[in-house]
C-alpha cells in the first residue's frame, strides 16, 4: 500500500514569517513553521515532518512536491554532500544542512519517492498544503499560533495547545533534571508539548534534549 502525500512551504518576504504543511487528506494533515524562516526551509521541513508523522506506517510513501530544490537535494545531491562532510562541490557549506542531516536520518531504511507537480497549477492535494503553509506563516505574522492539523494518527494538533486542566496540589515539577548531567533528563511532557519543543528546537539548530538542560539552567 502506498501513502500519497504532497507537502509544500511558504514563506512572506522569503526570509520572514513561514510555514511548511503536508497533506493526505483532511482528517490527516499537519503544518506549523517559524516567525523567521525562508520558503526553502518550508519545503524541507514539510517533508522531514511528513517522514517523522509516518515513522511507524508499514507503506511506501508518495511525496508530492513542487520544488526542484528539495527533490534533487535529496535524490541527487545529498550522497556526494556527506561524501564531502557536508559541503558543496565548490567547498562551501550546504545550506540549511540541520534539515538536510535531519532529513538524511528520517529517510533511512524508508521506502519512498518524489513526484514533482506543478505549484499553483490546480493539484487538489498540492494545493490543500500549499493553503495549510501559507496559513501557517500567516499566523506566524500576526503573532499567534498556527493550526497544526491533526496529524496522521490524530493526534493532538501541533499548533493549538488544549486548554490546561487545574494541576493537583504538590504536582510534580515540568522539568526534573541536572541541566549539567547528561545522564538524567526527565522530561515531563504530553506529545503536543514535545512536538512543539522539536519544532522549537529544530529553529534553533539545537537538539530538544539541549533546549530542555538551556531552560532548566534559567529555572
Amino acid at each position: 500500500m502506498t501513502i500519497t502525500a504532497a507537502a509544500d512551504g511558504s514563506a512572506l518576504g522569503n526570509p520572514g514569517p513561514a510555514g511548511w504543511a503536508w497533506y493526505i487528506d483532511d482528517d490527516r494533515w499537519a503544518a506549523g513553521g517559524w516567525s523567521r524562516g525562508t520558503n526553502n526551509m518550508g519545503e524541507l521541513k514539510a517533508v522531514l515532518e511528513l517522514l517523522r508523522a509516518t515513522e511507524g506506517a508499514d507503506d511506501d510513501l508518495l511525496i508530492l512536491c513542487d520544488s526542484r530544490y528539495v527533490i534533487d537535494s535529496i535524490t541527487k545531491w545529498m550522497p556526494g554532500w556527506k561524501r564531502k562532510g557536508w559541503r558543496k562541490a565548490d567547498g562551501q557549506p550546504v545550506l540549511n544542512v540541520d534539515l538536510m542531516q535531519q532529513l538524511d536520518s528520517a529517510l533511512a531504511g524508508r521506502r519512498y519517492r518524489f513526484e514533482w507537480v506543478k505549484g499553483h497549477a490546480g493539484h487538489p492535494l498540492n494545493e490543500a498544503a500549499d493553503e495549510r503553509a501559507r496559513g501557517a506563516a500567516t499566523a506566524y505574522q500576526r503573532g499567534a499560533d498556527p493550526d497544526g492539523g491533526p496529524g496522521f494518527g490524530g493526534a493532538a494538533p501541533v499548533g493549538r495547545t488544549a486548554p490546561a486542566a487545574a494541576a493537583p496540589a504538590s504536582a510534580p515539577a515540568l522539568f526534573e533534571a541536572d541541566p549539567d548531567d547528561d545522564r538524567v533528563l526527565s522530561v515531563r511532557l504530553g506529545a503536543n508539548e514535545w512536538r512543539r519543543l522539536r519544532s522549537l528546537a529544530d529553529e534553533a539548530g539545537t537538539s530538544p534534549e539541549d533546549a530542555v538542560r538551556a531552560l532548566l539552567r534559567r529555572r
